[in-house]
């Protein structure tokens, strides 16, 4: 059977989706409801996202304010928030907890930089496996007799020109992130 080199393509995409959402979750300077998409709050003995059990929302450019729907889990969600390594101190106001977004430190916005770094070669990773899973399936198939020589060659040249627009994209997307996290 000939591989369908869409359904590679549309892998490396979702390896580039994840990689934005994983840099929506790095905080910068300014506040952002997706900076606790990450966080998971213990409720009730299983784990949940935060944005299972509170409505997230930004009043001001540098402040998150979370409700959270069930008074029982407000002291959860506080603990969560202050233990996601975001450098978060929430204050509870009732059900309402308050999260002011203080200035990055010089050394925080490098720390930062790594980390999305790390993010990126994460995703690069991923993408080469499905390169690899592609020109895996796409020997096969010429093994198999399904196709010739000359489409698997012209197969894997497609799989790599997907491979490299995977690969720029994220290299684009981490430099912006960097941009982003260095603006003071």
């Amino acid at each position: 059977m000939k591989p369908d080199l869409n359904r590679y393509k549309d892998r490396m995409d979702k390896a580039v989706s994840a990689l934005k959402e994983e840099f929506g979750s790095l905080r910068t300077g300014r506040a952002s409801a997706s900076l606790l998409d990450q966080v998971v709050v213990d409720a009730y003995g299983s784990s949940m996202q935060l944005t299972a059990c509170a409505a997230v929302s930004v009043p001001e450019p540098r402040m998150i304010s979370v409700s959270v729907w069930d008074k029982g889990l407000v002291v959860s969600v506080e603990k969560a928030i202050r233990n996601a390594g975001l450098g978060l101190n929430p204050i509870t106001d009732g059900q309402t907890l308050r999260i002011p977004i203080p200035p990055l430190t010089e050394e925080r916005r490098k720390e930062l930089a790594k980390i999305a770094g790390k993010y990126a070669e994460t995703q690069r990773i991923a993408v080469r496996n499905v390169r690899r899973d592609a020109n895996d399936d796409l020997k096969k198939a010429e093994k198999a007799s399904d196709i010739s020589q000359d489409e698997e060659k012209k197969g894997q040249t497609e799989i790599q020109n997907f491979t490299d627009a995977a690969i720029k994209r994220i290299d684009e997307m981490l430099k912006t992130k960097e941009v982003e996290i260095m603006q003071v």
